[in-house]
């Protein structure tokens, strides 16, 4: 019963420090085909030790298309400029939407915390 009670308590930590992360993003100077440098993005609630943040990108319209993402050292930027990591960016034949997450990572690789954001495009 203990075990139980302990991996609740854990699993509702964990929840709570997930829902306090936000992530969004603009498209910003993105190219229209392809463009290698990732859109200019505004994190909030990144939990205390927070080492690397990993983004991904999905095409929610065409999800077997690989766009990537990338790793950054974490040192409590709000903002990562355009460019902040490469990618593979859309190139949809007509408006797509996108979605992009980012986890927030310990020092060892746990995740601490994600958040999501989507937007079409172009």
């Amino acid at each position: 019963m203990r075990l139980y009670l302990a991996l609740g308590f854990a699993l509702a930590m964990t929840t709570a420090a997930s829902a306090d992360m936000g992530m969004t993003f603009e498209w910003g100077p993105t190219a229209k085909c392809f463009d290698a440098k990732s859109p200019p993005i505004t994190l909030s609630g990144v939990p205390a030790g927070t080492k690397t943040l990993a983004f991904n990108m999905v095409d929610l319209d065409a999800p077997g298309f690989k766009h990537g993402g990338g790793t950054l050292a974490f040192g409590g930027q709000k903002t990562l400029p355009y460019g902040a990591f490469s990618y593979r960016g859309p190139c949809p034949p007509r408006p797509h939407t996108y979605e992009i997450s980012v986890r927030a990572l310990d020092a060892g690789g746990k995740a601490l915390a994600t958040a999501k954001a989507r937007r079409r495009f172009p």
